[in-house]
């Protein structure tokens, strides 16, 4: 039986459509690709298209063709089937991408061959209606934002089932490892080796005496509240996904799922970390 490789695309990059038409080509009649309908539409091979949520079950391997944001889309749909993804960066920063475009080809025969091994990331599960109604699940971060811009939202901060304090800020982040390089550096979190187990709390622009970001324990359970008369959205890995009115609440834990990917080697995260950041030394 042909392995079966699934494909994904970058859509607002015209010249990912070469290097999917590239990695079609090295398929040949050996390894089946297939790709969600919109994609296999973009790079003119409708024939090769599947629809989207039966994209994942039966993959051997999920070939991610853009930046970080089509690795995350890629993590979505296939990481609750075990599928390791590998990561061609035809992006800005690419910070999660594992292969130059160039170098494709030769890491595909790599992962062919066996002789690819993978890295493990953790994601983090959400959950709405006080745990009971699954909402979603990020390798980078789930957000609380507020709903209307200018105004903040007031967020209750449940930590392991006890009261925390009551943020007023533009926004909570629940971030993983992965996504400590990510939208919680940017509102001034740490930087955290992606093998840690562990869920960074981060508020945005906090309008409190208390605004620290604060590095949990993997298993704590972290429960976001929506207080006074604003609601607030939901998004997970910059997807919005839901909206909470003042009262709703959304859980975080880690998820039982962990985000598999095809790799070279061991990386050098703090190498990596200079490189995509541009640190240099003085």
């Amino acid at each position: 039986m042909n392995k079966r490789l699934g494909l994904l695309i970058h859509h607002y990059r015209p010249e990912v459509a070469e290097l999917a038409t590239r990695a079609i080509k090295w398929c040949g009649t050996s390894i089946d690709a297939v790709l969600p309908e919109l994609d296999a539409d973009l790079v003119g091979r409708p024939d090769l298209g599947i629809a989207e949520d039966q994209f994942g079950p039966g993959l051997d391997a999920c070939l991610s063709l853009g930046g970080d944001g089509t690795i995350l889309r890629a993590s979505a749909l296939v990481a609750g089937f075990g599928v390791p993804i590998l990561g061609v960066n035809a992006g800005h920063l690419g910070y999660l991408a594992e292969v130059d475009p160039s170098d494709m080809e030769t890491a595909l025969d790599a992962w062919l061959d066996g002789r690819m091994p993978t890295e493990r990331r953790m994601m983090v599960d959400v959950w709405a209606d006080d745990g009971k109604r699954w909402v979603g699940r990020a390798l980078n971060e789930a957000v609380i934002d507020h709903a209307e811009s200018g105004q903040a939202v007031e967020v209750s901060v449940s930590i392991g089932g006890r009261d925390f304090i009551t943020f007023l800020a533009d926004g909570m982040i629940v971030a993983t490892p992965t996504g400590s390089t990510a939208y919680s550096l940017s509102a001034g979190g740490p930087i955290v080796e992606p093998d840690f187990r562990t869920l960074l709390l981060t508020p945005v622009a906090a309008h409190t005496v208390f605004n620290r970001p604060m590095v949990l324990a993997p298993d704590t359970e972290v429960t976001l509240t929506i207080e006074g008369h604003r609601g607030a959205i939901v998004a997970i890995d910059g997807q919005t996904c839901l909206d909470l009115q003042p009262g709703q609440s959304v859980v975080c834990r880690a998820s039982d799922v962990e985000a598999c990917f095809l790799v070279r080697g061991r990386r050098d995260f703090h190498l990596v970390l200079k490189e995509k950041f541009g640190l240099t030394d003085h």
